[in-house]
């Protein structure tokens, strides 16, 4: 009897592994079916997805307004003060909006067009001075003259021009911002702030009944890590951006260098991106620079760029940011490297946090490795 039940134990595991190899073959046969499915599937769910988000950048802010209005002496707002508080937000970050829209946006819209058009004369009048400089120039080496050549085979209004521009701006409106879904992530956001003690109460039920209580209790923690490690990166990113953005325009426009906004604008942006996105961004000013201003103009602008960004580094950034995330360089331009070869421009923002987390996970496991062999659980 025995020997009948391992003959048919064996048998079904080879059908079982059969099976499975028929399946995974058939998964891959069809994996641009799957894939389109998937990303239909999560099309669909984008304007929640989007609300998610809106509702995970807000929530500092509104949880920051909630212990001000709770403390209120006036009892209307002391007693809704969670909606009062969401309210409040929302005003805020809409008149951000307008003020960006109608005022910051125009002017390094303008700059871009202006620069567009003017492109070709300003990059004739760099080469004039450039041939006028002496044949045996640093500037004329091998490596300069590559650079040069193709530069003029590139043409600038095929890739940046009005019509370009108007293009990227449909499909962008079309792709991700289209007024229904605009106004369903807009609603869940507030949805989302509102009852967010409710919704965190429901997963904390459902993982509790799922999981044991060692993995729930691990897991709980790893939530509320992630959590720290995300909000502190985005909001002090993105704080850290606005002030490099506004002190490089300051500087460039005491300097007198064309199109400062755009440039301030744009190393403000980079800078959200870490090591990598002030060196990238510094060097296209100086190219930039160069072309519509001179060379010592744009040696001045990089050394001036520099200093702000070591003072950036070396003091604004560690008192916006402080010790949140505690990792190395080396681990920090690892993420960045491979954020960016996967994901493109979102991975390189997003692999330093997730690193951090991963880091973390890391660290807990050999932890609980070194007490199993010391004998301690």
């Amino acid at each position: 009897m025995n020997e009948i039940k391992k003959h048919w134990t064996k048998w079904l595991y080879w059908f079982l592994f059969a099976v499975a190899v028929i399946g995974v073959y058939k998964t891959l046969d069809n994996f641009n079916d799957i894939t389109s499915w998937i990303g239909e599937f999560f099309s669909i769910l984008a304007p929640f997805l989007v609300g998610i988000l809106i509702a995970y950048l807000l929530y500092i802010p509104t949880k920051k307004m909630e212990n001000f209005y709770q403390k209120s002496k006036f009892k209307l707002i002391s007693k809704h003060y969670r909606k009062i508080s969401v309210l409040t937000v929302y005003i805020i970050a809409i008149i951000i909006l307008i003020i960006l829209i109608k005022f910051i946006l125009p002017v390094v819209f303008e700059s871009v067009i202006e620069l567009t058009n003017n492109f070709q004369g300003y990059f004739k009048d760099a080469m004039q001075r450039y041939q006028e400089l002496p044949e045996d120039s640093i500037l004329k080496g091998e490596l300069v003259n590559d650079l040069i050549k193709n530069l003029q085979n590139i043409d600038i209004k095929e890739y940046i021009n009005i019509n370009k521009i108007t293009e990227y701006a449909k499909g962008a409106i079309n792709a991700a911002s289209a007024i229904f879904d605009i106004f369903v992530s807009f609603i869940v956001s507030v949805y989302i702030l509102l009852e967010r003690k409710e919704i965190l109460q429901f997963i904390k039920k459902l993982a509790g009944a799922i999981f044991e209580k060692k993995t729930y209790h691990n897991l709980g923690r790893y939530f509320e890590q992630t959590n720290a490690i995300f909000f502190k990166f985005l909001a002090s990113q993105f704080l850290d951006a606005i002030v490099v953005g506004i002190l490089t325009t300051i500087a460039m426009l005491i300097m007198g260098i064309k199109y400062a906004p755009l440039l301030g604008f744009m190393i403000g942006l980079f800078n959200m991106i870490p090591y990598f996105g002030a060196i990238i961004a510094v060097i296209i000013s100086a190219i930039i620079t160069c072309i519509t201003g001179g060379l010592s103009q744009a040696v001045w602008m990089i050394i001036v760029v520099t200093i702000l960004q070591q003072i950036d580094a070396n003091i604004i950034n560690p008192k916006i940011v402080g010790d949140s995330l505690k990792i190395s360089p080396l681990l920090v331009i690892l993420a960045v490297t491979i954020g960016g070869a996967y994901f493109g421009v979102v991975g390189m923002f997003l692999g330093v946090p997730v690193i951090a987390v991963i880091k973390i996970i890391i660290n807990d496991y050999i932890e609980y490795k070194n007490k199993i062999k010391e004998g301690k659980t």
